[in-house]
């Protein structure tokens, strides 16, 4: 007899208000910073290592930012220090103020080495105006015209805009460590695909699982090719990662993620991520029947209509699905006169 596919579940149905936490774990807190998009927070945590706090991920570098962690910082962190930030990947919502818990309140900053190199990088370089690089890349896509004649003309976002300078020296977290954080030994194991070198952490004391945006309820995180690599096949490497951690997962583990509630149910959701990818794959074959460029393929992938607030994230995670089309041998693309992509099903 067939078994019955486990559900997911919120221990949590409401998300603590700014500059409070929820008590999830002992010496586990859950608090939330707000962001100025679509999603419109991130989830921060705080674990208690006795003389001091580790937090995992940092929310944004702004003046409302700085001012909630210092409302957290004298409740529900008691005016004990933050000793160490440990920074689950390189996304500016997660990394934006580790520089400043770095340089004003002496904490030690942990992570990958990709998401260190990646974030000192991006915080150094600030454009007025998109490089070449980037228009051509953006033309690649197909970028709606008018979309394409406005971002060239005015400041693109800058990584510094929302993240602290980042001072020279962090200690690297790699696959396979078993660092000690809140009283619990946890297993490090790296996910790639919507950033690369993404950490996740996996309790061996009891059944916490610290997923950043590697392991997320109810939405799929962003799989985006960018300027940086053009060519990259980020969905390949998702893939891989979710059927990678597929062993790990059991139905008790209480997942606590970047973004969204607190969840139970890991198996079911890790086989929704991956079966999310091929369905958006299968669909976009179908399209493919008619040659398009990136741009043309957003209702086949996201079956909605895409607004401007959204278009880049769109582009982006378009580009990489063909890419890994191209990857596997299943699509093909010629470059048009306009600099665009236009991609066909091969054979």
């Amino acid at each position: 007899m067939n078994q019955p596919i486990a559900s997911i579940r919120y221990p949590h149905e409401t998300p603590p208000a700014e500059g409070e936490a929820i008590s999830v774990a002992k010496g586990v807190l859950w608090m939330r910073l707000p962001l100025p998009m679509a999603l419109d927070h991130v989830n921060i945590y705080a674990l208690d290592d006795g003389d001091g706090w580790t937090i995992i991920d940092t929310g944004f570098d702004t003046r409302r930012s700085r001012a909630i962690w210092q409302k957290l910082l004298e409740g529900p962190l008691a005016g004990k220090p933050v000793t160490r930030v440990i920074v689950t990947h390189h996304h500016p919502d997660h990394v934006g103020l580790a520089g400043w818990f770095q340089v004003e309140h002496g904490a030690e900053l942990w992570t990958t080495r990709t998401a260190w190199l990646f974030s000192r990088m991006l915080t150094l370089d600030v454009q007025d105006r998109p490089t070449p690089e980037m228009l051509a890349f953006w033309r690649s896509g197909g970028m709606d015209a008018a979309i394409y004649d406005k971002r060239a003309n005015e400041r693109p976002f800058n990584f510094a805009d929302v993240v602290a300078p980042m001072p020279l020296g962090f200690k690297r977290i790699k696959q396979g460590d078993v660092i000690r954080i809140g009283g619990r030994d946890w297993d490090v194991h790296i996910g790639n695909g919507h950033a690369p070198e993404h950490a996740t952490f996996w309790s061996r004391d009891d059944n916490l699982v610290l997923g950043g945006d590697q392991l997320l309820p109810s939405i799929s995180p962003n799989i985006g090719v960018y300027a940086t690599e053009p060519e990259a096949d980020p969905v390949a490497d998702w893939l891989e990662s979710c059927e990678r951690l597929m062993p790990m997962a059991r139905e008790d583990q209480l997942v606590l993620g970047g973004h969204k509630l607190p969840f139970i149910g890991l198996p079911t959701r890790l086989r929704q991520l991956i079966e999310n990818h091929h369905g958006c794959l299968k669909r976009l074959a179908e399209h493919l029947q008619t040659p398009r460029v990136a741009s043309d393929c957003f209702v086949p992938l996201f079956k909605r209509k895409i607004g401007e607030d959204v278009y880049g994230l769109a582009l982006v995670e378009a580009m990489a699905h063909l890419n890994h089309m191209l990857a596997i041998g299943q699509a093909q693309r010629e470059m048009r006169k306009d600099g665009a992509w236009l991609w066909s099903l091969k054979g």
